[in-house]
């Protein structure tokens, strides 16, 4: 008689299991591993690009350093003399300036034009288009249209006016105009938030509409009392990013006027740059990149906090 060691079935049972576990858990380890190895290139890029220029500069921030030697700790040195530079308060008050005019411009008049566009118009998706197309012109390009557009000699702006009988004036070679051709110049641009307040608008509950037409409201108190309301959490977006972006603008400044003149345009991240790339103050313009940061973390949190009250959040959309 022949004895066979047969497992027994129970051990069969039991040992299944824990094989398609085991293979479970090699398969996740494997697409783990896959997806590390295809985020692994961009992990580089936030550490090399980001993280590490970010710490690099914060400790710049604290030291006496010039691009030809090396870093010297000077403590608060660098925001010591920034508060004694007259070009710090010049610069922050032209960027206060132009963020004062700039981003209420570019909200009142994007979302009206959203208002507008939001009907049933002729040929609907070529308006859309021409008040969009603005904001996708490249900034190099835009700046140098707009030199040529406020030219004192020969640009379109004082041509028009010298057809009406009005004597232009120097535009960006003013010390009272060049602040406002780049608002105007800025303000061109409004369209660029057309996108966003569209899809707000459009999600919109149609009935809110319908019940406020059976009880008498008209177009105003319907703009104010429902539209404004329900799209309050995109206006809060864009004035935040508008406030953002109007603290950073540099390319139109550098191209066209590179502060002047008299510092006339001298705008915050223009100082930056000169401290830094002109002057080979590169501590001194680690300090003002923080103290940016600061402004813009006090700016927005002053945002969040008058949002409480007047930011509505509807989870239940759509018309």
């Amino acid at each position: 008689m022949t004895v066979t060691n047969a497992a027994p079935p129970a051990a069969v049972a039991v040992s299944s299991p824990v094989r398609k576990t085991r293979r479970r858990r090699t398969l996740r380890q494997r697409e783990a591993l896959a997806a590390y190895l295809c985020l692994l290139p961009w992990l580089i890029g936030l550490l090399v690009f980001t993280a590490y220029p970010l710490v690099a500069s914060l400790y710049y921030a604290f030291t006496d350093y010039s691009i030809l030697s090396s870093p010297k700790w000077a403590g608060l040195q660098n925001f010591r003399q920034m508060f004694k530079d007259p070009l710090f308060f010049t610069s922050l008050r032209v960027t206060a300036e132009y963020c004062g005019v700039v981003v209420p411009g570019t909200v009142i008049i994007g979302y009206m034009m959203a208002l507008l566009l939001n009907h049933r118009l002729p040929l609907l998706r070529l308006w859309r288009t021409i008040y969009f197309l603005p904001s996708m012109v490249p900034a190099i390009a835009g700046a140098f249209l707009w030199s040529w557009i406020f030219n004192s000699q020969y640009g379109v702006a004082n041509g028009l006016l010298g057809d009406l009988g009005i004597t232009g004036p120097q535009w960006f070679g003013s010390e009272t105009w060049v602040l406002p051709a780049f608002m105007i110049m800025t303000l061109w641009g409004a369209g660029s938030g057309l996108v966003l307040y569209l899809a707000a608008l459009q999600q919109v509950p149609s009935a809110l509409y319908e019940a406020a037409q059976i009880d008498g409201a008209g177009p105003l108190r319907r703009l104010v009392h429902i539209t404004l309301p329900m799209t309050s959490p995109v206006i809060l977006f864009t004035v935040v990013t508008g406030i953002i972006s109007s603290f950073q603008i540099f390319t139109a400044a550098l191209v066209i006027t590179k502060g002047g003149p008299n510092n006339g345009s001298l705008f915050y991240i223009l100082n930056l740059y000169n401290s830094g790339w002109v002057n080979f103050q590169e501590g001194y313009a680690s300090a003002l990149a923080w103290v940016l940061v600061l402004i813009m973390v006090a700016l927005t949190l002053v945002a969040f906090l008058i949002a409480r009250k007047t930011v509505f959040y509807n989870s239940n959309g759509g018309r």
